[in-house]
């Protein structure tokens, strides 16, 4: 499969298009130094900035436009060992491997790279937008796993790029938008989540052509995701996301000027550059830095992050300096009110942000007050409030996304229905029930495994809850993100005062 490229009509206003967007690919020609007219394919540190630049003029992250033009062709080749664009059996047509689609010349598509790159950017671009194809949280354009299936649109929503075989349930490394993760992890040098998708969300006919039907428009996932490494500004604080090596040059052949400490903070002095060996290809580029000390070099983007500029709240952040009402679905006459406000100002969760509210018909800030937690989203919540530091600083042990999570239920012998197995995991991704949520607290409070009795009893004589049986308390029905906040905040009152 390759990206299907709409059709551009035709008129005075695609005329205006066209010149902007032909000055524009002269403009990028020249920042990188690329003669269009060559019909050779350009070193690496050229390619990478023709990629590079072309992304970011549409607002599109270059690490995904970088792994996408990776797997199409294959170590960034357009042009063969005559000059003559690749072409495949299924004419897919040079790097970003453009179908012989109307709207676009099919000659420059073949001999110009930059016109080429920009049709499968703007090809990426459009499957972003796409109001048919499910979205991430809020759809943020610079977050990475928000392009999830805009990547699987690129190359086609059929079957074959279902994140789960259907069969057997198991994940399907081969669908398109997989593969591409994977380049993004490997070549850029960074850590991706992997999402926790269920299959019954994808519903195909595995002998069918037919598209993937989608049960579910908009996923929400309270999961650490990942942020370009490509709009860092000049000034801005960030922290280094492990020891690293600062470089006198934008390459890993210079010498070594000092090393950052994990999570030192430091100061980006100009904009990125490019890796100065033309003929190493990385994905990746270099931001120039200044350490406190003033000391000043350079640090693979790779290994930056945006933590030091952009906080999130934490246990001492004083309640009231995250106004809630600005989400649409906050009721300051409901019970849960103050029970949200302190919640998001403690940083124990984080809204659903520009989604679609079915009560307004507009995309807005949202709460959910009533949308139910899985199992491994209560997890989250249980350790940011009774171990953040444990819970920022425990590395994964798999890609699983939950693995952390249950790397601390299993360390504190919570009594958890999901876990690390293969078997256990799908429970991770299950609503989770009041019954067991208040069994999880009271074993967390105190450090050993108690029954469900026992919790909800806990729950009673601290005043955790007004309900006076077990059955009016109602330990089977699934508990919402209301609920959580609700006890959470209680617990505080009672235990943290």
């Amino acid at each position: 499969m390759k990206p299907l490229i709409s059709v551009i009509v035709i008129g005075a206003l695609s005329l205006t298009i066209n010149i902007d967007k032909n000055v524009l690919a002269n403009d990028i020609a020249n920042t990188c130094k690329y003669d269009s007219a060559s019909k050779v394919n350009p070193d690496y540190s050229t390619m990478n900035c023709l990629l590079t630049e072309t992304a970011l003029s549409y607002n599109v992250p270059p690490e995904i436009v970088k792994a996408i033009a990776e797997g199409e062709s294959g170590n960034w080749r357009h042009f063969d060992i005559n000059g003559e664009a690749i072409v495949t059996a299924d004419n897919g047509i040079g790097i970003m491997q453009i179908t012989n689609q109307a709207g676009y010349n099919q000659d420059r598509l073949k001999s110009d790279i930059v016109y080429n790159i920009r049709a499968g950017v703007e090809t990426l671009d459009d499957m972003f937008k796409r109001k048919d194809l499910p979205s991430i949280n809020g759809g943020e354009r610079d977050v990475l796993e928000h392009w999830y299936f805009a990547i699987m649109a690129y190359n086609g929503t059929k079957p074959v790029n279902s994140p789960f075989v259907q069969a057997t349930g198991e994940r399907n490394a081969n669908a398109y938008q997989e593969r591409i993760l994977r380049i993004i992890e490997k070549l850029e040098l960074i850590d991706l989540t992997e999402l926790p998708f269920t299959r019954e969300h994808f519903q195909y006919d595995s002998n069918s052509r037919e598209n993937i039907k989608f049960s579910a428009m908009n996923y929400y996932f309270d999961l650490p995701l990942t942020k370009s490494k490509y709009f860092f500004k000049t000034n801005q604080k960030v922290s280094a996301t492990t020891n690293v090596t600062v470089r006198t040059r934008p390459t890993t052949d210079s010498p070594s000027k000092s090393t950052l400490r994990k999570g030192e903070i430091v100061t980006i002095t100009g904009p990125f550059e490019y890796e100065a060996v033309s003929t190493k290809k990385n994905h990746f580029v270099w931001y120039p830095v200044k350490r406190n000390d003033g000391t000043e070099g350079y640090v693979a983007s790779s290994y930056l992050n945006y933590s030091a500029s952009t906080p999130t709240p934490t246990p001492t952040t004083p309640v009231g300096s995250i106004e809630v009402s600005k989400f649409a679905d906050y009721k300051a006459d409901q019970y849960w009110a103050e029970d949200f406000q302190w919640a998001v100002n403690k940083g124990l969760i984080s809204g659903y942000q520009n989604v679609y509210n079915p009560a307004t018909k507009k995309y807005e800030n949202l709460l959910k007050p009533n949308t139910n937690l899985t199992e491994n989203q209560m997890l989250s919540v249980l350790f940011r409030y009774f171990k953040s530091d444990e819970l920022a600083s425990t590395k994964p042990s798999s890609s699983w996304s939950a693995d952390v999570n249950y790397q601390l239920a299993s360390k504190y012998a919570l009594p958890t229905l999901g876990g690390k197995s293969a078997s256990k995991q799908v429970y991770a991704v299950k609503d989770i029930t009041r019954g067991n949520f208040a069994r999880i607290l009271a074993s967390m409070h105190y450090g050993k495994t108690v029954s469900q009795p026992e919790a909800i009893q806990f729950l009673r004589d601290f005043d955790l809850t007004t309900t006076k049986t077990d059955a009016e308390f109602k330990p089977n029905d699934s508990l919402t993100r209301a609920h959580a906040v609700a006890f959470f905040h209680r617990y505080e009152q009672i235990f943290n005062k």
